[in-house]
């Protein structure tokens, strides 16, 4: 992380926090999901800082980020990723997105399709309006309050046997930006969210979709239609991963990624 900085813009009227390798390089911007934070991109940023300037930014309402009380929609949280992005002057950056940065990522590329370089995502929240409605009248933000209430250390120790398999770096990533999640931050889960078949239709850059195959949101056969309405789309599914791809299998993750920003950033600089 030598060399890393941290800052603070103001994106589409909040405080936007975010972390960035640097470097006179390509820029890629991650979008994390729920409950997380830009600092839980960490290990894959350092897979990818010596080629690219990567920038891993705090949704509203996460991590150091302003968190106002209302205004956690997918349109706000694309118009802060397209702040952001103007703001720092970067120039046709790669978006990856996961779960909620997901479908964050997709709603930029859809708005603002030339100022995409390529676009990465990682198992999006692409729910049915049925699973919206499931999702939403869930106790999943009750059990946020629930954990708040309680000691970060005993959290930790939890998600520690919960999750064996993941580093001690990423359970204490993840523990932290839990407990910087705003309660408001679960407004983005009041349907109806943007139609994703829209928006993969409207698709207008190299496009790359990864999917678990073990309890992703976006089914093996749902991906194959998605890629079957835009030649930009394509599928790459990875074995024993489910929604948290990204952290399941590190490794073969980040290599999916690297090939990708390869084949759209060829002499490509910042």
């Amino acid at each position: 992380m030598t060399g890393w900085t941290t800052g603070t813009c103001e994106a589409n009227g909040i405080n936007m926090h975010y972390i960035r390798t640097g470097g006179d390089k390509p820029p890629v911007v991650l979008l994390h999901g729920l409950m997380l934070n830009g600092a839980c991109w960490t290990p894959l940023a350092r897979a990818l800082e010596k080629d690219y300037d990567v920038l891993m930014p705090d949704a509203r309402g996460h991590g150091y980020s302003s968190a106002p009380d209302h205004g956690y929609c997918y349109d706000n949280l694309a118009a802060d990723v397209v702040s952001l992005i103007d703001t720092l002057g970067l120039v046709t950056p790669v978006l990856l997105g996961h779960s909620m940065g997901g479908m964050t990522a997709a709603v930029v590329a859809n708005r603002k399709p030339k100022r995409l370089r390529g676009l990465i995502l990682a198992d999006p929240t692409f729910l049915t309006p049925q699973r919206q409605r499931e999702v939403h009248e869930s106790d999943v933000a009750n059990q946020h309050l629930r954990i708040l209430n309680q000691p970060k250390k005993d959290y930790l120790a939890e998600i520690q046997v919960r999750h064996s398999h993941r580093s001690r770096e990423v359970i204490e990533l993840f523990a932290q930006a839990r407990f910087q999640t705003s309660i408001c931050a679960f407004e983005i889960l009041t349907p109806p969210n943007p139609n994703y078949v829209q928006l993969i239709n409207t698709l207008d850059a190299p496009s790359l979709l990864i999917i678990g195959d073990a309890g992703s949101v976006v089914s093996a056969e749902i991906a194959t239609e998605l890629a079957g309405l835009n030649q930009h789309l394509e599928i790459v599914q990875i074995a024993e991963a489910g929604h948290a791809v990204p952290y399941d299998q590190p490794e073969r993750f980040a290599a999916v990624v690297q090939t990708f920003l390869r084949s759209v950033s060829k002499g490509v600089k910042s």
